[in-house]
């Protein structure tokens, strides 16, 4: 950036580059996408080195600046995390191309036909945190899906995304794309972050990815549509209708398989009358891991020495290994706490029961519902997406994990052969 520009004018040049390479790119079929992301993943591999002497410089500052090991442990490139990303910026590449499918198509009593056409959002503005890989992924999807991408990584992987974001310039270049189809902000100044939320004129939705100040700062500030979630503050429901060993081994898993994940189960919600069989086996596997459980008064008399749940608890979304457990009377009294203290991530009932099952999946309001299951597969590979940018509880145009088809819209088409209305 040059140091003679302003933020408002740098943002300005950038957003008026994005919206000309968003028209490009909309002309580029898909042979010519691919070809792009394969230049880009070759490319990775072949500055590897380069890639990890920028990243040594965002690791040494951030020891110096006191990120604890979970937050360095995100910023860390390695051989083999930058294989990792040309991998998957390679299977983006073989996903089945979303832009230009026509669907629905159907003759009208007038004789036209009336369909519906997949086009790409325009520009779409990225906003994350500490893992540099996120550059990547988030380059490939909008590329793939036909937009042209504005990207805004933390400033402590700033070292790291400039050396991703040449590698990409260089994948573009040599496949005749502009290099404005990516654009990696290279100021840290937060205020870039102010202008390119509102730039509603050149951006035509923001994906922030980070916590939860980031997103309420942005939810509250932005100018242009927003696809987000603020947190993730799943349940798992065991209804007195559950296969024991199944429900045991269901709950475990949401909660343990990996702690700082948004589709991490929170809150365990259990029939009352299965509680005093599930629980004593639940308590022991999840203090064998280090577990620490809250619970209800009921749940306390069953599960003895355990911490009393509070009503903050009931609302937390902890990304540890942190647990709430609430004994209740009946499906009802669970969707009811559901409903009352749910985020709108996932939701997951544990039962035999048919109709209480299709209860729950039709009636609990968020943007994953799941029978006898694992919260954690909430997650755009394990749905067949491929990939993801991110999980939106939102409930206007994309909801839930937000892969290629969540990147791009759809405009009517109609097709008559001088047909003319009377």
């Amino acid at each position: 950036m040059d140091a003679k520009v302003t933020i408002k004018e740098y943002m300005q040049q950038l957003g008026q580059q994005a919206r000309a390479a968003s028209r490009i790119l909309a002309r580029a079929n898909s042979g010519e996408k691919n070809a792009a992301l394969q230049a880009i993943a070759d490319t990775l591999r072949r500055q590897a080195d380069s890639l990890l002497k920028a990243n040594q410089q965002d690791m040494a500052a951030g020891k110096q600046n006191g990120l604890d090991d979970a937050l360095l442990d995100r910023l860390e490139l390695s051989p083999q995390r930058i294989e990792a990303m040309a991998v998957g910026i390679e299977q983006v590449a073989a996903l089945p191309e979303p832009v230009g499918e026509i669907s629905d198509m159907k003759f009208r009593p007038s004789g036209i036909q009336v369909g519906k056409m997949r086009v790409p959002l325009g520009v779409i503005g990225i906003i994350y945190e500490s893992r540099p890989n996120v550059t990547a992924d988030a380059a490939a999807l909008c590329l793939k899906s036909g937009n042209a991408a504005i990207l805004r990584g933390g400033s402590e992987a700033a070292h790291s995304n400039q050396a991703i974001a040449e590698c990409i310039r260089t994948g573009l270049q040599q496949v005749g794309l502009p290099e404005a189809v990516v654009q990696v902000i290279e100021t840290t100044d937060r205020a870039a972050v102010g202008e390119l939320i509102t730039m509603s004129e050149y951006v035509d939705v923001i994906v922030p990815r980070g916590g939860k100040g980031l997103i309420e700062r942005i939810s509250a500030e932005a100018r242009v549509p927003v696809i987000k979630h603020l947190h993730g503050v799943c349940h798992t429901y065991i209804d007195d209708k559950a296969d024991k060993d199944k429900a045991i081994k269901v709950a475990f898993n949401a909660k343990t398989q990996r702690y700082g994940t948004c589709n991490t189960m929170e809150t365990l919600l259990v029939h009352k009358d299965i509680a005093a069989v599930v629980l004593p086996k639940l308590g022991k596997l999840y203090q064998a891991e280090g577990v620490e459980l809250r619970g209800c008064a009921a749940t306390q008399k069953i599960l003895s020495g355990i911490q009393a749940a509070t009503a903050e608890d009931w609302d937390t979304e902890y990304l540890a290994p942190i647990l709430s457990i609430r004994i209740v009377d009946g499906l009802d009294m669970a969707m009811d706490h559901i409903h009352e203290h749910s985020s709108g991530h996932t939701e997951a009932i544990i039962t035999e029961d048919v109709g209480r099952a299709r209860r729950f999946l039709a009636e609990v309001d968020s943007s994953s519902v799941m029978l006898n299951a694992s919260s954690r597969f909430a997650d755009g590979f394990e749905y067949g997406l491929g990939a993801e940018i991110g999980i939106s509880t939102d409930k206007i145009h994309a909801r839930g994990p937000v892969g290629l088809e969540g990147l791009t819209s759809q405009k009517y088409i109609v097709v008559g052969d001088g047909h003319i209305r009377t």
